[in-house]
């Protein structure tokens, strides 16, 4: 009787993920067919050779207090994971910045491009001073926090005040897992599908505790896989990868000179190249429990707030808790 249940939860689990996918949208490749919560604009950039688009929005609310703050997306992110964040701080008065970073959103995705951090920082202050903003608050989520602390230690001058929410980077993944080329992260990104990355989100973000508002993010990455130029999506996270692994920041905390606010759900796990690695090792890696208090230290001048039985998502699975802190630190 039991294996008759188990057979039946399977076979009902099989047929809602048919479903999901049957109901899934095809994407276009810089997102043309998907709303985000406001106005998109188009930063034309001349770069190693090539004309690229950096879509970005802008939203400067009516009480405008004369001060800006740049939202730096996650890898598995583009700029409308923010619509929460930009109501609750343009509500304060706060100019909002978010740019889709080159291979990211609504941004290009050429087929060939050298990533680093300080391109795409570099990218960031170009839009700023396209904008005529000299000054700005700059917060950056997992992926993110690596380009969100590159640019504060290129552009000190520009950078108000530095907010990270869980960022990755906050260890030296490469002194533990072996290296893998561009070419081995690429053939695993031809692998995804929305059931894999349902999977992922809801083990490693989540805590296997789902959400219907987490599908929407879920839809926008297997939206992609419908795709035909899915290959240079793919081929473009693959470099973004090998950005992540060979570029840490975690080295240069300590040239940090603004004052700093770390928002850290102490629930998430995140590492990369985990399935690289031993059980032993594993377990040393992503302990963010532990890791937010080890960058306060690095960090001259931060504040730390934990956020308890929260995982790497703490403005979209624990919004009050991550914005009370944030508006109080930029006030």
């Amino acid at each position: 009787m039991k294996k008759i249940i188990t057979l039946f939860l399977v076979i009902i689990a099989t047929q809602l993920s048919v479903a999901q996918t049957d109901q899934l949208q095809w994407l276009d490749i810089q997102l043309s067919n998907y709303q985000y919560p406001f106005p998109v604009s188009t930063l034309e950039l001349n770069i190693q050779n090539q004309d690229l688009e950096m879509a970005y929005m802008d939203v400067k609310p009516e009480n405008y207090n004369g001060k800006n703050i740049v939202l730096f997306h996650g890898k598995n992110f583009n700029g409308a994971y923010w619509k929460t964040t930009i109501d609750a701080l343009t509500k304060e008065g706060y100019r909002v910045i978010v740019p889709d970073q080159i291979g990211f959103g609504k941004s290009s995705k050429p087929e060939h491009f050298h990533y680093t951090f300080q391109q795409l920082a570099q990218n960031t202050k170009t839009l700023l001073d396209t904008l005529g903003v000299n000054k700005t608050s700059i917060l950056g989520h997992s992926m993110g926090g690596m380009l969100a602390t590159r640019f504060a230690l290129m552009y000190p001058e520009t950078t108000d005040k530095f907010i990270l929410e869980n960022p990755i980077g906050l260890e030296d993944w490469k002194l533990k897992v072996p290296y893998k080329p561009a070419e081995w992260w690429y053939a695993n990104e031809l692998k995804k599908s929305y059931e894999g990355i349902k999977k992922y989100q809801l083990v490693n973000y989540y805590d296997n505790k789902w959400k219907p508002e987490y599908d929407q993010w879920v839809n926008l990455l297997a939206g992609w896989t419908l795709n035909s130029s899915y290959k240079t999506i793919a081929w473009n996270n693959a470099l973004t990868y090998d950005m992540i692994f060979t570029q840490p920041v975690v080295y240069e905390f300590k040239n940090i000179t603004a004052p700093t606010l770390l928002i850290i759900g102490t629930r998430d796990r995140t590492a990369l190249g985990k399935p690289l690695v031993s059980e032993d090792v594993r377990k040393t890696m992503g302990l963010y429990s532990q890791l937010g208090k080890t960058t306060q230290k690095a960090i001259p001048n931060a504040k730390l707030v934990e956020i308890e039985n929260v995982g790497h998502l703490p403005h979209i699975e624990k919004f009050d808790s991550f914005i009370k802190p944030l508006i109080e630190f930029l006030k």
